[in-house]
């Protein structure tokens, strides 16, 4: 399994050690020979490496593969600590420039005993090498040139590459119907245009694109429709296109061809298919170089086929369908193909073994998962379990579905590993399964930790960083499907099939020498690693902290990261490793860095948190530093950049940059020799320049990777002195920004170069907090600015001309009635706290002099506004400016007649908040028939009785949320919508019932009742009124009452037909007396919460064990008798339960013994258990149990015993406000620390505050 990944690990290796070489061949004159030797050894072996692979099985090859590996290691571990020299010359060259200027040549070597050391160890290499060669010419290893890309794929043969056919068995299609049809149906309709039609099916490896295509390949229909039907199984990637051409032949004539000559072969195909309507199917297909497929579908559009004629292509490449959807003379079809639902891969297992009631429902959810809807994957275990007593069945779905030879799920993994090039792919690949299975990885640091290995190195003609490099290696993992992309609104990141995870992890430390290269570990496990261990690692994740002595043993770590409570001092023998590339201590609690640190030359990636002492002061001398990444999560606190970082001229990544004083090296032209800065910047200080001079000395002109900049003022007083509107003036950034904030800007003006539409790449302004400003900045122009939050410009009186970028003579004097487009990508727009803004002009208005016509577009796809304190604001513009929008808020302490305006004549909203104290009486606001689909209406202390009952006027309303709105006292008047599927109020604080009249929304899927003190009852419709009690509240899913302390009862009859209710809670009700709710009328209930209700003490839920979906309780605090009385048995036959929170009883010594029961959860919450001082050792038969939290047990001193703590195996241990516990479980003297050591994340502190906030999320 591990052949290709051993000759991925060697090349790449040799790569560094071809690479390093070279680069100091010259610079050495004290063994420059012996560089050179080294060198050509490496080139040549490189060579046999290609041969090597295809006799990988052999003991005699392995054996000197292992040989070879060892010594390409210690290769470049020397020439990295030669590179390491160079990099300590240069540093203090630098440092010294003030005194005697020295000639700088790597010549000075000045300490014999470096220099015999290392030309000795480079001598000792080359001889070794020099054997190794022989060895290969011995073995009979041929030789083979390095041409594709520095390294070769694997070569022909080495894949295991699988052969397809095109019959099929119809019941094997599950779940694939509607694919199938959709397919079919598109390739029975014709082409009214010239083109070649094309169809692809893309997706990962094992979703069952075969299967898929061999459905529609035997379509009955098809056998009238099409004259010809081909199948062609391509499965490897072909340097030739003659060879696929090939196939088509011998498939299309059932004959061997004999010949290679490719007319002849075209030839023999135009004879089959000419004139004549064809379906060819090109199976698994792993060619997207461009050129290539040109060539094959311009030759197979030139053989003159029937119209109608399609081709059809399976491939998990993405690349292979961009490529086709781009062709000229294509007419393409693309069809992802998704994932199977759980339903069907149950069908499937049950297709090969009758599972029926055998597999408890927690053990098929498991079983699910671990398919995650590969069909493959389902099949795998069916004809698993089909081989096995049902007896065995249980233990066998715990283990790894990867554990069964070179088939199935492995097999498909390792044909797209194989298929990976060039070599550091493969170990870019592999490196990520160090992470855990549930990690979400991000580009950045992916990239970083590749980069820090040696795995990316720059190409030949340093055309490409080695960032660049790595995300083009990320996105071919990603279009091989060995990773898959999770896009958010803000953020995108990647995750493993724990499938591929496993297969990853099975090669990642499996080489030829057996030598573990890459470490996850915790504190324990790394002082029990001997020092030959220690000195082959490369990377260490280290979960807890390390001592000096410890941490100097691994002398060669490339990678280091320290995380975890127990993380709290950073060695000072860190500066000892040399080799470091990447240190990452931002998740542990090192608040201080050794000044040793600056020792670490060879460093490029920094990761931290917060530091308490600032930066190390020789940081200047990290001139290696790439990237420097400090999660300034509090940013008031100003720390000190380091002195002189300009000298890091590699940096590319720096979060932020405080300014501070000029002399000390801390001055803005600090940031002048950072040409490579990309990303985001964020500049704080900006008071302490002196002018536009000084401000250009940060040359942002000329840093055109910078897609992010934000510059800001420290606060002033008004009135006092500044030269801010030379200093932005002198901060004109690259026109490829996209992204800018101005904040606590002083000038009255903008600069020039917002006014010359120099930014025609912004995407996102935020000015904040310019209170001298009298006028805005002119954006009206800017062609890709899709959202402007306008904040706290408190001397803008009107929005006019310059806002639309309008000029006077354009006012008066344009000619014609052009049209016009002002904000032609604006989607988002927020006016804050502008108190002084009074009239917000109309263009249309402004444009139109001396009867002439204007023809424009304002705000044309304009989607939401937002307007918030702004109590001035009467006047906006007419409705025409807003054609697009969709979603507007009016918030707090804005002019009743702004929101009148905006209700009166935007009239297509599908939200509408209202929230604040408007300055009139709402009284006068009036309301027409509106098209809302949500309203909110928060803080509206005025709002008039009336106003629930004008809801009436949105007949299309389906969310209604009330939030701090005091005069509310009833609900009675809102006979809204039937459409209404959400209602939420909170802290209606003089609201005292819940209407009857409620329980006939027959959509109501939502209800939340929060913080309303008065409310004492929901009432409940009698039986004789017209809408009867069936059916109500029937679409109910999640109902949440809170914090309504006069509430002494709930009428359980409100639940007699909520079968859809899957989410209960209850909580803080402190008057709530009686809850004796029989759960058999809520059979959906997925999450259910009694919480913080200290009077129920009698008619306690019961049914538990009719929920067989239940997941997540969270129940308490307790009598002793209402604990008795629990229905503890039903809840234990939960087999779907993972998730329990108690909160306690307060004076018994023990907990309710019916918790071992609850075998099947995975996480286990107990809160303000205040008498207990030891956990029962019976803990230990939660075998499932992932989680334990433990949160304000004051008395509790001791954990379960050691053996009861072994069987748990958690993951997560959570201490909290436990003061008698937390001592005993530090790694000092803590007697609980042998207990505890090897869990993975331990969350250890003593938590006075516990502050419950008012919103509880249950």
């Amino acid at each position: 399994m591990a052949d290709a990944a051993v000759s991925a690990t060697i090349q790449v290796a040799l790569q560094a050690v071809v690479s390093l070489a070279g680069d100091h061949v010259n610079l050495v004159r004290e063994f420059p020979t012996e560089l050179e030797r080294l060198n050509k050894s490496a080139e040549m072996i490189r060579g046999f490496l290609a041969g090597a692979d295809e006799q990988m099985h052999s003991p005699v090859v392995q054996n000197w593969l292992k040989q070879l590996e060892e010594e390409v290691f210690k290769a470049d571990n020397v020439l990295d600590e030669l590179n390491y020299e160079n990099l300590r010359r240069k540093v203090k060259y630098q440092n010294q420039l003030t005194k005697k200027k020295v000639f700088f040549c790597f010549s000075f070597f000045n300490k014999i005993g470096f220099r015999w050391r290392l030309g000795s160890m480079i001598r000792e290499i080359n001889a070794n090498l020099q054997r190794i060669h022989q060895d290969a010419e011995g073995l009979g290893l041929a030789y083979k040139h390095q041409v594709e890309e520095a390294f070769p794929t694997i070569a022909a043969g080495s894949t295991t590459s699988r052969q397809t056919d095109s019959k099929i068995v119809r019941s094997d299609v599950l779940g694939r119907d509607e694919d199938e049809s959709k397919i079919v149906k598109k390739l029975l309709s014709e082409s009214e245009s010239d083109s070649i039609s094309v169809i692809s099916i893309t997706g990962m490896g094992g979703l069952g694109k075969t299967t898929l295509a061999k459905a529609v390949f035997n379509t009955p229909q098809f056998d009238n429709h099409f004259d010809k039907k081909i199948w062609v199984c391509v499965a490897e990637k072909v340097d030739r296109i003659e060879v696929v051409f090939k196939m088509i032949l011998e498939s299309s004539t059932g004959r061997k061809a004999e010949v290679d000559n490719r007319q002849v072969i075209v030839d023999g195909i135009e004879t089959e298919l000419k004139e004549k309507r064809y379906l060819l199917v090109l199976d698994d297909l792993w060619n997207d170089q461009e050129g290539l497929l040109d060539d094959f579908f311009t030759t197979l559009k030139a053989l003159k086929p029937k119209k109608g004629s399609w081709c059809l292509v399976t491939t998990r490449l993405q690349e292979v369908a961009i490529v086709l959807s781009r062709h000229p003379q294509i007419n393409f079809t693309r069809h992802e193909l998704g994932k199977l639902c759980d339903n069907d891969c149950w069908s499937i297992i049950n297709k090969w073994v009758n599972v029926g009631e055998e597999v408890p429902k927690d053990k098929k959810e498991r079983v699910l998962r671990r398919c995650d809807g590969l069909p493959l994957a389902a099949k795998l275990i069916g004809g698993l379990l089909s081989k096995k007593r049902k007896e065995e069945w249980l233990s066998i779905l715990e283990e790894s579905l990867l554990n069964r030879g070179q088939g199935g799920i492995e097999q498909i993994v390792k044909v797209s590993f194989d298929h990976l090039s060039p070599a550091p792919v493969k170990k870019c690949f592999a490196y990520c399964s160090i992470f855990h299975q549930d990690t979400e990885l991000e580009q950045d640091p992916l990239v970083e930790l590749w980069m820090a290995e040696g795995f990316l190195q720059p190409d030949s003609q340093n055309e490409r960083t080695m960032e660049k490099i790595g995300c083009e290696y990320l996105r071919i993992l990603l279009q091989t499907s060995l990773l898959e992309e999770v896009k958010e609104e803000r953020r995108t990141w990647y995750k493993m099939h724990d499938l591929v995870h496993d297969f990853a992890k099975s090669i990642l430390n499996r080489s030829s020498s057996n030598q573990d290269r890459y470490l996850a570990a915790s504190e324990r496990m790394v002082e029990n690693i001997n020092e030959k261990s220690s000195a082959s690692l490369r990377t260490l994740f280290l979960e807890g902290g390390i001592a000096d002595e410890t941490l100097s043993k691994f002398k060669y770590l490339h990678v280091l990261k320290l995380f975890g409570a127990d993380a709290k001092k950073l060695p000072k023998s860190v500066g000892k490793l040399i080799h470091l590339h990447l240190l990452d201590i931002s998740g542990s609690r090192i608040r201080t860095l050794p000044e040793s640190l600056c020792k670490l030359y060879s460093l490029q990636t920094l990761r931290i948190d917060r530091l308490e002492k600032g930066f190390p002061k020789e940081m200047s001398n990290l001139i290696s530093m790439r990237h420097l990444h400090y999660f300034d999560y509090d940013k008031g606190l100003e720390i000190q950049m380091p002195s002189r970082i300009g000298q890091l001229t590699c940096l590319q990544t720096l979060e932020f940059f405080n300014i501070g004083r000029q002399e000390e090296g801390r001055g803005i032209q600090e940031l002048g020799t950072l040409q490579d800065l990309k990303g985001s910047l964020e500049i704080r200080n900006l008071e302490l320049v002196n002018g536009k001079d000084d401000a250009e000395l940060a040359k942002l002109s000329k840093k055109p990777n910078l897609h992010r900049l934000v510059y800001e003022w420290r606060n002033r007083y008004w009135g006092s002195d500044n030269c801010d509107e030379d200093v932005l003036e002198g901060l004109q950034p690259h026109p490829n920004l996209k992204e800018l904030q101005i904040l606590k800007f002083m000038g009255d003006r903008f600069p020039q170069w917002f006014m010359n539409l120099t930014l025609t790449s912004l995407v996102e302004l935020r000015v904040a907090d310019c209170t001298r400003c009298r006028e805005l900045p002119a954006l009206g122009q800017l062609p890709f600015l899709q959202r402007l939050y306008l904040t706290g410009l408190e001397n803008i009186r009107g929005i006019g001309l310059s806002f639309y970028n309008i000029s006077a003579e354009e006012d008066g004097g344009s000619e014609g009635s052009s049209r016009q487009t002002f904000f032609p990508a604006l989607k988002k727009l927020s006016l804050e706290s502008m108190k002084n803004l009074e009239e917000w002009k109309d263009a249309h208005e402004m444009m139109s002099t001396a009867g002439e016509v204007h023809v424009m577009d304002v705000f044309p796809v304009l989607e939401k506004l937002s307007i918030s304190d702004c109590p001035q604001l009467t006047t906006i513009p007419t409705p025409s400016h807003f054609p697009s929008l969709d979603v507007s808020e009016i918030k707090r302490n804005c002019h009743v007649l702004l929101a009148e305006k905006v209700l009166s004549n935007i009239a297509n909203l599908s939200s509408l908040t209202l929230s604040g104290s408007f300055r009139q009486r709402f009284e006068s606001l009036k309301l027409v028939k509106r098209s809302e689909s949500s309203l909110s209406i928060y803080g509206c202390d005025s709002l008039p009785t009336d106003m629930l009952e004008r809801l009436c006027l949105f007949p299309t309303l389906q969310h209604v949320e009330l939030m701090d709105a005091a005069n509310v006292t009833t609900l009675r008047g809102m006979s809204c919508s039937a459409c209404l599927e959400r209602l939420t109020v909170i802290r209606c604080y003089n609201l005292w019932e819940f209407p009857e009249h409620f329980y006939q929304f027959q959509a109501l899927e939502y209800l939340m009742i929060w913080g309303c003190p008065r409310i004492n009852s929901f009432g409940y419709p009698n039986p004789k009124n017209s809408f009867g009690q069936k059916g109500l509240l029937k679409s109910l899913e999640r109902f949440t009452v809170g914090r309504c302390d006069a509430l002494t009862r709930l009428p359980v009859e409100m639940f007699e037909s909520c079968t859809s209710l899957r989410e209960l809670n209850l909580s803080y009700c402190r008057s709530l007396v009686s809850f004796s709710l029989d759960l058999r009328r809520t059979p959906s209930l997925e999450s259910f919460s009694l919480y913080g209700c200290s009077d129920l003490i009698t008619e306690m839920p019961s049914g538990f064990g009719y929920l067989t979906g239940l997941r997540k309780v969270k129940i308490g605090p307790f009598s002793d008798d209402s604990a008795i009385e629990f229905d503890w048995a039903g809840l234990a036959s939960s087999s779907s339960l993972q998730h329990v929170s108690l909160q306690g009883m307060r004076d018994t010594k023990s907990l309710p013994h019916q918790l071992q029961d609850l075998t099947t959860i995975t996480s286990l919450s107990l809160k303000r258990f205040n008498a207990i001082e030891a956990l029962p050792d019976w803990l230990g038969n939660l075998a499932s149990l992932e989680e334990l939290i433990l949160r304000r047990c004051p008395k509790l001193e001791y954990l379960p015993s050691v053996d009861a703590m072994e069987r748990l195996k958690l993951r997560r241990l959570v201490i909290r406000s436990c003061p008698l516990l937390k001592p005993r479980c530090t790694p000092e003297s803590g007697s609980e620390w042998s207990k505890i050591s090897n869990i993975p994340e331990r969350e250890i502190d003593l938590d006075t505050s516990d502050s419950e906030a008012a919103y509880e999320t249950l």
